[in-house]
């Protein structure tokens, strides 16, 4: 018996078709050995009939056998299964069928009368091609997931965006605890909510979201937990918190690195636990919230500093995601830039057809401390104010063009020079002939719409007699 390498030898379906019982069977306990999976027939047309139920991945078929022969057998395969692959097997003066079984797409033949090694050389090839079509196939999905441009409501085709992509439809079955670190504008909440939607389990269920910078330490700690009645100056009712809104949902804890080291104690509590006490109340209130929070600072240096619980940092920080700042992805800007002028256009119920180029140059060029929230208000602005339809660098702030005020003043300069000639060359036509539009045009070779158009362009329409010079 040949030892065969399991890796090697995958539990692969094959048929054996001949009409020679002898033939059948030895083939079949060898392959059997081999580690394959086998099943047999006796003619093509029983052959035929079994693949409707039985999944070959491969065909042994004998070239002549009566019935239905094999080069017949081999057309219905291709046809009907074309994923599974066909080996002949035939006598030294039936070769030539083999060869033309080759050119219909067979994988290859064996002679009779059949050597073990010949055959167990011939599958291993075959299986390797396999293997390789399945990895192809596999890569190319690979790369056209790579070549995604939105992911929900995310925006950008970067790679380490796609990298964030596949992070989160890796979570997508679970209800891991998730951090997310970028900078401010970068997109936290965008991330936190693609996150609750991706998951089947917490689609339709609540979402939650919490800036935890923006409120005061009771304030957040009542926000958050919930308090009762008379709990402090103020509390006229009882208040659910968001941890109970949230409950069998998510709760997004924005700038986690705000919260003091009380409030970071109870935080650890409903994480460990799944447990809270509103403010005033000593009852315990069981919740079930996956929890992701977002911080744009370095929470192991805070750690460092005494200013954030090691403990509760390692139970936050069990999938974490960095978004990198849009300086760093400066390819995504015009794709950024288009959704944003769609989206606020419509908004505006303002027709806008896109950026020049010269603007969006110096879109691409600027450094974006504050990522892309700033760039979406540059864009917001721009739209209020362009008389359009084209969005142009007049319509930025004077702070972001000013890097390249001179740039722009250079090529308004360039086009008035270029004007100038034009005018004094209208203008002299239009002297010697009194200012006869008619005559002027005929002079110029031009029509008189076009010398009306230019007249126009230069202010020279008011103008009935010679200018002094």
């Amino acid at each position: 018996m040949h030892n065969h390498d399991e890796q090697e030898s995958p539990k692969i379906n094959i048929l054996v078709v001949d009409d020679e019982p002898l033939v059948r069977r030895s083939l079949s306990e060898f392959l059997t050995l081999e580690g394959y999976t086998v099943s047999a027939a006796s003619n093509g047309k029983e052959a035929l009939s079994l693949l409707q139920d039985y999944v070959a991945d491969i065909v042994i078929t004998d070239v002549k056998m009566p019935e239905m022969d094999g080069l017949t057998l081999l057309r219905h395969i291709k046809k009907n299964f074309p994923s599974t692959a066909v080996i002949f097997i035939t006598g030294y003066g039936s070769i030539e069928n083999a060869v033309e079984a080759m050119k219909e797409g067979a994988f290859d033949y064996i002679t009779k009368p059949i050597i073990d090694n010949e055959i167990r050389l011939v599958l291993q090839r075959l299986v390797k091609q396999q293997q390789l079509i399945e990895e192809n196939i596999k890569l190319k999905e690979e790369i056209s997931a790579v070549s995604r441009d939105h992911f929900l409501d995310i925006v950008g085709k970067d790679v380490k965006m796609q990298k964030i992509y596949g992070l989160i439809e890796a979570i997508a079955t679970t209800r891991s605890t998730v951090l997310i670190y970028g900078e401010s504008g970068t997109g936290k909440h965008l991330i936190a909510h693609a996150i609750h939607q991706y998951n089947e389990q917490e689609r339709g269920k609540p979402f939650v979201e919490v800036s935890c910078g923006a409120l005061t330490e009771t304030l957040l700690e009542s926000e958050l937990f919930g308090h009762v009645k008379g709990a402090f100056t103020g509390a006229i009712k009882d208040k659910m918190g968001r941890f109970e809104l949230a409950n069998g949902g998510t709760i997004f804890l924005d700038e986690i690195d705000t919260c003091s080291a009380n409030l970071q104690v109870k935080l650890l509590r409903v994480l460990q636990e799944g447990e809270l006490e509103r403010v005033g109340d000593s009852n315990t209130v069981k919740v079930d919230v996956r929890v992701i929070a977002a911080t744009n600072q370095d929470l192991e240096a805070l750690i460092a500093e005494g200013k954030f619980r090691k403990d509760l940092y390692y139970r936050l920080n069990i999938i974490q995601i960095a978004i990198p700042p849009l300086h760093e992805r400066k390819g995504d800007i015009p794709l950024l830039v288009n959704d944003f002028i769609i989206k606020h256009a419509k908004r505006v119920s303002k027709k806008i057809d896109g950026i020049t180029n010269k603007a969006l140059s110096i879109l691409i060029n600027h450094n974006w401390p504050g990522n892309i929230r700033e760039l979406e208000n540059v864009i917001e602005r721009a739209i209020i104010l362009t008389r359009g339809p084209m969005i142009t660098p007049e319509d930025f702030p004077e702070t972001l063009i000013a890097n390249h005020r001179e740039e722009l003043d250079e090529s308004r300069n360039l086009k008035d020079a270029l004007k100038s000639p034009e005018k004094d060359i209208i203008i002299k036509a239009l002297d010697m002939v009194d200012w006869n539009r008619n005559e002027a045009a005929k002079n110029l070779g031009i029509n008189r719409t076009t010398l009306y158009k230019k007249m126009l362009k230069y202010g020279l329409l008011k103008q009935r007699k010679p200018v002094e010079r």
